[in-house]
């Protein structure tokens, strides 16, 4: 005989989480892989690299971008994108050209060190998946990826502008 309170157990989802636990792991998943993305970037030749430069360099993009551009991209204002790009010019990352479309205006385009870094950010960014998938399981990154695209509005999906809330008013 089948007692039917004890299959209401085995079908019943146990979840113990907390509300706030959820946007904590998650930043920590997030920070844990920006981490060790630039650990080993600086191990390949590009130290001086840090995550703001990254999202710069996302906004920058194959055909180059204006300051003005970079900053709405990021969420930051003009000034804000400036200081970025002053940096990413010093370090190599990226230079300033004429826009062929307008002469007024001057586009950052990255550098082919630029270039270099975010290939090989790439490729380190595969290794850590590829990491946690040995770790949890191929089909439990597929499925964590699949439930984030769920969630995840599709228009903020890839939006950069996380340096806007991380940074202070």
């Amino acid at each position: 005989m089948v007692d039917h309170g004890d299959r209401k157990k085995v079908n019943q989802v146990v979840d113990t989480g907390k509300g706030y636990e959820l946007p904590l792991l998650l930043f920590a998943g997030f920070r844990t892989l920006i981490d060790r993305l630039h650990a080993e970037l600086a191990r390949q030749g590009h130290p001086g690299l840090r995550p703001a430069h990254g999202f710069a360099m996302q906004a920058i993009g194959v055909e180059g971008a204006t300051a003005s551009d970079i900053g709405r991209r990021l969420g930051v204002s003009k000034q804000a994108a400036g200081k970025t790009v002053d940096r990413l010019l010093a370090l190599g990352y990226a230079e300033r050209a004429d826009d062929p479309a307008d002469a007024r205006r001057k586009l950052v385009r990255l550098t082919p060190r630029g270039d270099d870094a975010l290939a090989r950010s790439a490729a380190v960014f595969d290794e850590l998946r590829a990491e946690w998938a040995a770790t949890l399981g191929p089909a439990r990154v597929r499925d964590v990826e699949a439930a984030l695209r769920t969630v995840v509005p599709a228009e903020t999906t890839y939006r950069l502008d996380a340096t806007s809330w991380l940074g202070t008013p």
